[in-house]
């Protein structure tokens, strides 16, 4: 288990490793293999960026990010925290600092994300499993491959 000595937690955008986080991201992820450096960097740019940190080195060893309107709704997206740290409590006090900086915006009616591997660590912060009250759909964007339907088109 970390403790506050080793590892801290910041909000700070400035401080994202830009090159660190599309490693970790782009390497060692099941939902952004090979995702070019250039999408992850726009995807930080568009969201609200979070990192944990070596206090020692400065070094970035977690990551994650938070797409809102900063009013009502929220998606947490590409948490990562590097694989040879993992199991020391990192992803812990990522998603304990994340979730005191989505408390702090009021309003908020949820906070979604999709894990296939981490239910565990997001119940301990109140997230649960969608319930069958929505439908949740999607729709494949251009860089998907598919063509995008024309307004007016009969489907």
């Amino acid at each position: 288990m970390t403790d506050d000595l080793t590892y801290e937690f910041s909000a700070d955008p400035a401080r994202i490793d830009a090159t660190r986080v599309h490693e970790l991201v782009s390497l060692h992820t099941y939902w952004a293999k090979d995702r070019p450096r250039e999408v992850m960097d726009a995807a930080i740019a568009g969201s609200r960026p979070y990192g944990v940190y070596r206090r020692d080195t400065g070094e970035q060893v977690g990551f994650a990010r938070v797409v809102t309107d900063r009013a009502t709704f929220a998606w947490l997206a590409d948490v990562i925290v590097d694989p040879d740290l993992r199991g020391q409590g990192i992803g812990k006090l990522l998603v304990a600092g994340v979730v005191a900086e989505l408390d702090q915006l009021s309003g908020l009616r949820r906070t979604i994300l999709a894990t296939a591997d981490a239910h565990g660590l997001y119940e301990q912060f109140g997230w649960t499993p969608v319930t069958e009250e929505y439908t949740w759909m999607e729709r494949p964007g251009s860089a998907a491959g598919a063509p995008a339907p024309q307004p007016g088109a009969a489907t």
